[in-house]
């Protein structure tokens, strides 16, 4: 076998090296003086030197040959008509003053060869064409060797265990069983248990659902089969169905073994017509993954693993039970799974004294595992381009300011207006999260542009919510406002650095009255959220209320960012000497910290043993006097 693909492979250069040879004969051929018959017998008189061979064929002799004319030696050939007249002729006047004249009979060439000269190059062109057509669209012999096999990488002696897997502690215990099951099937089935056949992991992107598959595998030590949802689908009907089959007959062979499949949403969408049509290859592959798990006998010793971030499309059959019958959803981690991931990944990091994990984790709400080991990966990129041997907490704020925003571009300059525009933005923010209950706290501030952002202000909850209340969601409007009301109230203006902003609270406040039942409408769901398969569930959902339902929505919209508006101008117009403390430090700092917002709260400086001393001495220092009017 190994041959005949070598072979294969060597056809196309046999085919360009005689593609060659043919051109570079035709060239040749470009340089031979053709002669008429009148033309010959007129020249062939003058014509000295002469090397010719008269090939006489049943009708016509072909003559060819070269002279020499100067300096030159000139090819030539002509065609005579066959008489015996003609011949003598032609020979003797090629053949005088000691001419080298050849004659042969044509007719005694082998009628083989002359086939072949004529058939070689149609075989020749035919070949080529059917190597191009294989090659391009592989048919049914060619897939037959091999496109219908699955394509799962399989895996031996997994290295990963539940202690490389950090932050789900709940998840690990949803699958204990499952581990105890592949190690000792035997005791599940004298207790006439069965274990589930399909475990489904349903979470963000990054939160470690691959990881925790195959921590299982290597806690139960069992061949892992993983594969994509997306391996399956083919250009050819059927294609996915075999694959599908062969996966599973490959387990069985391996069994006990998991089978993980990633991304199943991309085989296992919801079934149906719909007005987009539906997809014949997907379909039939689903069912044969249907029913190759309804095939599998109760345990077996096969458990299948799937993930994905998209549960409401899968197919409903998919989910019942017997199949995918047990859903582990995978969050993201809380602040305490922070800081246990990040010691995980931190453990072949070199890390500074001054780096503080916890405090890390503290500032980095809605990470997932994926994000939390981007940020010591890019700390440990910025350390090495600084020529440090370790990475230090300001390594890991940049980090993370870059994982959330992208770098930095100090090379973009404010003008001075900009700047200070910008600095009151976000200071307006900040003033919220400070004085406002249930707000957001502080973490830093910049105004140095990152990615199309003009400033960054990072703020994390007090305290992380399980469950959010109304206030929780007011407060989060108010803060959100607190750039745009700073403009408005310092500069009398407004720019279009709130759109973001804008944006969110307005998405914010629809959730509050449309779904969270948080407005006056009661607790009613308004909006439909099934939505079409095919065409998308936005595009396709429709409005399940009437016309006067949705003005008093709007209304209701419109209500509770006002009230948020004018609480946030009231809080702010409350603490105007620290509006103006924060932003003028913003506009000589560009950037401040958590610890030197809160001295600035305090102390009404960033340095406040500086501050101490002077009093010390004798002088009066208020934090009205340090600030500019503005």
């Amino acid at each position: 076998m190994k041959n005949n693909r070598r072979f294969v492979n060597w056809i196309p250069i046999l085919v360009v090296f005689l593609i060659l040879v043919t051109i570079f004969n035709l060239s040749q051929g470009n340089n031979v003086k053709k002669f008429s018959y009148n033309e010959f017998m007129a020249k062939a008189e003058q014509m000295t030197s002469v090397k010719a061979t008269v090939s006489v064929g049943y009708t016509i002799a072909d003559v060819s040959g070269v002279y020499t004319e100067g300096d030159k030696q000139i090819p030539f050939t002509v065609t005579v008509p066959n008489t015996n007249d003609n011949i003598n002729k032609v020979t003797g006047l090629l053949g005088r003053d000691g001419n080298e004249v050849k004659v042969v009979d044509a007719t005694e060439k082998s009628i083989f060869l002359t086939l072949l000269e004529i058939a070689m190059p149609i075989l020749l062109t035919v070949g080529l064409m059917l190597f191009v057509l294989t090659r391009m669209n592989p048919g049914n012999q060619v897939r037959a060797h091999g496109a219908s096999k699955a394509w799962a990488r399989i895996e031996g002696n997994i290295k990963i265990r539940f202690k490389d897997v950090a932050g789900c502690d709940e998840e690990k215990e949803e699958v204990k069983e499952i581990i105890d099951y592949l190690k000792a099937p035997k005791k599940f089935s004298d207790m006439g248990a069965r274990i589930p056949k399909g475990v489904l992991m349903v979470g963000p992107p990054g939160t470690g659902k691959t990881l925790l598959a195959k921590a299982v595998a290597g806690e139960a030590n069992v061949p892992f089969f993983s594969v994509s949802g997306s391996d399956f689908v083919e250009m050819f009907v059927g294609m996915g169905a075999s694959r599908v089959r062969d996966l599973f007959k490959k387990a069985q062979q391996a069994a006990p073994c998991i089978i993980f499949i990633d991304e199943i949403d991309a085989v296992g969408r919801q079934r149906g017509a719909g007005m987009g049509g539906g997809n014949d290859e997907r379909e039939q592959t689903l069912n044969q993954m249907l029913v190759e798990m309804d095939g599998m006998s109760e345990n077996k010793g096969i458990v299948i693993i799937a993930a994905t971030n998209r549960p409401d499309v899968l197919d409903p059959a998919l989910l019942r039970s017997g199949r995918f019958d047990r859903q582990i959803t995978v969050n993201l981690p809380d602040k305490k799974g922070r800081t246990e991931i990040l010691q995980v990944h931190a453990a072949s990091k070199k890390l500074a004294d001054d780096v503080n994990l916890e405090n890390l984790a503290k500032r980095t709400p809605g990470f997932s595992g994926a994000d939390l080991e981007n940020v010591l990966n890019e700390g440990a990129i910025l350390a090495v381009r600084d020529d440090r041997t370790e990475i230090t907490m300001d390594d890991l704020d940049e980090a993370i300011d870059r994982v959330m925003m992208g770098p930095a571009k100090k090379s973009k300059k404010y003008s001075d207006e900009e700047k200070r525009l910008v600095a009151y933005h976000e200071a307006g923010h900040a003033i919220i999260g400070l004085k406002l209950k249930n707000a957001d706290m502080v973490q830093k501030i910049t105004i140095i542009p990152r990615g199309e952002a003009g400033g960054y202000n990072l703020m994390t909850p007090r305290e992380e919510k399980l469950l959010p209340t109304k206030s929780d969601y007011l407060a989060q409007i108010t803060g959100l406002l607190g750039g745009r009301v700073a403009e408005q109230i310092v500069f009398d203006e407004i720019s279009a650095g709130a759109s973001g902003d804008i944006q969110r609270i307005t998405k914010i406040a629809k959730a509050m009255v449309k779904s969270f039942g948080m407005s006056p409408l009661g607790p009613v769901q308004y909006g439909d959220h099934t939505g079409n398969v095919f065409l998308g569930r936005d595009y396709g959902s429709g409005d399940n209320y009437s016309d006067e339902t949705a003005f008093q929505i709007d209304q209701e919209v419109r209500k509770i960012i006002n009230d948020c508006y004018e609480e946030c101008t009231r809080v702010i117009k409350e603490n105007m000497d620290l509006l103006h403390l924060i932003a003028k430090t913003l506009i000589e700092e560009e950037t401040i910290t958590h610890e030197q917002i809160m001295n600035l709260v305090d102390y009404g400086t960033l340095h406040p043993e500086k501050k101490e001393e002077k009093v010390e001495e004798g002088q009066e220092v208020s934090s009205t006097d340090e600030i500019e009017e503005v």
